[in-house]
């Protein structure tokens, strides 16, 4: 983004709806009027509504619904994180892109956007429905100074920051469902992709991909997902400004990033255990040829998830288990 266009807006924000002469603009920007004329333009294309009056001067009467580079940086209250940002209307994944940055150099808290995902996928490569308008697809770019082995740790504060951004946001209380999804009302609502690059010792970076239903309606969703994913839309019936929910993400999780780095994971824990999926409920753990039923109890300071047998109250850590996690209808 222009960086005399993001302190332009950035002064109009500050205004609050009242008008700002161009004169002033002009001034503080240090470019002639006629500049000044020419930003506002390309910040109409983004969807900007922006009223000019004689002897007043400029004010934003309208936010635009879309998302660009211009829109998610309007307002963006980060010290690091998105600073550097990268948007894409259409792109296969932002994972791939995010990965093509972080070896040419990108820096610490680089994000990309995309407002439609050709080839958006999840954990163990599933396919990830991404249509154009209506999600939240995005990945960043993170070079923590921490062992690799705490790397899943990164995953585990992401999901905080997903659901106490919603908590903030929209006012619904979605749950964590180990390993890397957001779930509410026992349906999907987002979906999580760590992925790493590290030597024995040193992480060189972490690319972190987040995927989240927003606007979608429940026949926007491919029919073998209408029964087992939501968005956001489905949960209040209301649209909501993705540009927005971005935002306030990206300002959650660079606080909670910031607290992890300088005191460590245990409060991140703590929030992760209030808001987990199914905890100290019933589930159906399959592991090799055996299926069991157990107590959910929590998670390890690796991730890795703390279940108790019911039959023999042994306790297990299971770092990959094929879980169900209520029963089937069939068996009510």
């Amino acid at each position: 983004m222009d960086n005399r266009r993001k302190q332009l807006i950035t002064l109009l924000s500050q205004k609050d709806n009242q008008y700002i002469s161009g004169q002033v603009l002009s001034n503080e920007l240090q470019i002639s009027r006629s500049a000044v004329w020419k930003h506002m333009k390309e910040l109409e294309k983004d969807g900007y509504i922006i009223e000019a009056v004689t002897r007043k001067g400029y004010r934003i009467v309208k936010h635009p619904d879309k998302i660009s580079g211009n829109t998610l940086q309007w307002g963006l209250e980060t010290n690091w994180l998105g600073q550097s940002l990268t948007f894409e209307e259409q792109t296969e994944s932002t994972q791939t892109i995010a990965h093509q940055l972080a070896q040419q150099g990108a820096i610490h808290g680089s994000v990309v956007v995309a407002d439609e995902q050709l080839e958006g996928r999840g954990r163990l490569n599933r396919p990830w429905h991404s249509e154009k308008g209506s999600g939240i697809w995005m990945s960043m770019i993170l070079r923590p100074e921490i062992q690799p082995h705490k790397a899943p740790q990164l995953t585990l504060l992401t999901a905080v920051a997903i659901v106490e951004t919603l908590k903030k946001v929209c006012k619904i209380e979605p749950k964590i469902k180990w390993p890397n999804d957001i779930f509410i009302h026992d349906r999907k609502l987002a979906g999580i992709l760590t992925e790493m690059q590290a030597e024995t010792d040193q992480i060189q970076y972490v690319i972190i991909g987040l995927g989240l239903n927003v606007n979608h309606r429940s026949d926007d969703l491919p029919e073998a997902l209408q029964n087992i994913a939501s968005s956001i839309h489905i949960e209040t019936g209301k649209q909501w400004p993705r540009a927005h929910i971005i935002q306030r993400f990206l300002v959650e999780l660079e606080g909670l990033y910031e607290h992890f780095i300088q005191h460590g994971f245990a409060k991140i824990k703590e929030m992760w255990l209030a808001n987990a999926y199914k905890i100290g409920e019933q589930i159906t753990v399959h592991t090799r040829n055996k299926a069991w039923e157990g107590i959910l109890l929590g998670i390890q300071d690796d991730g890795a998830l703390r279940v108790e047998e019911v039959e023999n109250k042994e306790q297990h850590i299971l770092y990959s288990a094929e879980i169900e996690w209520h029963k089937r209808r069939d068996e009510e």
